[in-house]
């Protein structure tokens, strides 16, 4: 069972407060207390603890080996202590308790976590539930009602905001047969070829997108396996340029040299929720969403 703390917070704060600005006196003032108040707390802090915390040299308080100790572990209460109040404020004014993002795997990755990072700060204690989709996976979990804002490739139905275009370019290891010859290949070169395509995450309309002629198709679950797979010689496929990069740099992966379609764009949408106006924390999300993409360079197809 729970044991019920005896020591309160003021306690806390005055025995933090008389080291961290060297004295009684100086702990008083940036409290605003007397300096009899903080002596007495500290000193009950002592008593009930059992552990001498602090020994005067002179007119200044220093921790002993104990003092430390404690000091470390009080420090995180505080601050825990400070970031409650905080959290409870925000709910107060309306913020939300949990944002649930859906995000289709097209849209690159860095952008999403500079986003996210620069979101934390506005309220750190609001959770967020991150789910990552493909294709008709966004809209299946909009109408679900599982998602209070959304990036998806695919807006359906739902009022959408163009984010930025993502360029998917047609590619194959570097000793893949389509690219032995040295030249420019249709669709019937790539008809003999194993194509590997990166399934639908929704249930009720799966879509498939671009061409999907080849004779022989290996479907998997996430853009990253279909690299994988692209890497290790298994077939050909069209990525998005933000994740082959670097690969394409190394030479590790090279561009399939097709009279035409060697890439097509792909344009993202930023979405609200269908329940209702959207809180605080998911309009701010969304404002940082949207200049991370403007920050990023990458084409917007709306401006």
């Amino acid at each position: 069972m729970p044991t019920t703390p005896h020591i309160s917070l003021e306690q806390w704060r005055c025995l933090q407060a008389v080291v961290d600005y060297g004295g009684f006196a100086q702990a008083a003032a940036r409290l605003n207390r007397s300096q009899s108040a903080v002596s007495y707390n500290v000193a009950k802090l002592q008593r009930q603890l059992g552990l001498r915390l602090l020994q005067l040299e002179g007119r200044k308080a220093r921790l002993t080996a104990s003092g430390e100790a404690v000091l470390r572990q009080a420090r995180q209460l505080l601050q825990q202590a400070a970031e409650l109040e905080r959290f409870a404020a925000a709910l107060e004014q309306g913020w939300e308790a949990e944002i649930r993002l859906v995000v289709d795997a097209a849209f690159p990755t860095p952008l999403l976590m500079e986003a996210l990072r620069r979101f934390e700060p506005h309220c750190p204690s609001i959770r967020i539930q991150l789910s990552e989709v493909i294709l008709s996976g966004a809209e299946e979990a909009l109408q679900a009602g599982e998602a209070d804002l959304a990036i998806s490739a695919q807006p359906g139905s739902f009022l959408a905001d163009p984010l930025l275009e993502v360029e998917f370019i047609a590619v194959a290891s570097a000793g893949h047969p389509l690219l032995a010859g040295g030249r420019e290949l249709d669709y019937r070169d790539l008809e003999r070829e194993t194509q590997i395509v990166t399934r639908d995450s929704g249930v009720v309309k799966k879509r498939d997108v671009g061409w999907l002629g080849a004779q022989t198709r290996w479907t998997v679950s996430s853009l990253e396996t279909a690299t994988t797979a692209v890497r290790n010689g298994l077939g050909f496929a069209w990525l998005p340029r933000h994740r082959i990069e670097p690969l394409l740099r190394s030479g590790e992966l090279q561009r399939l040299p097709l009279r035409e379609g060697r890439s097509y764009l792909s344009t993202v949408y930023l979405i609200f929720g269908p329940q209702g106006e959207p809180g605080p924390g998911v309009r701010q999300l969304a404002t940082i969403l949207r200049q991370v993409a403007a920050d990023s360079g990458i084409k917007n197809p709306a401006e």
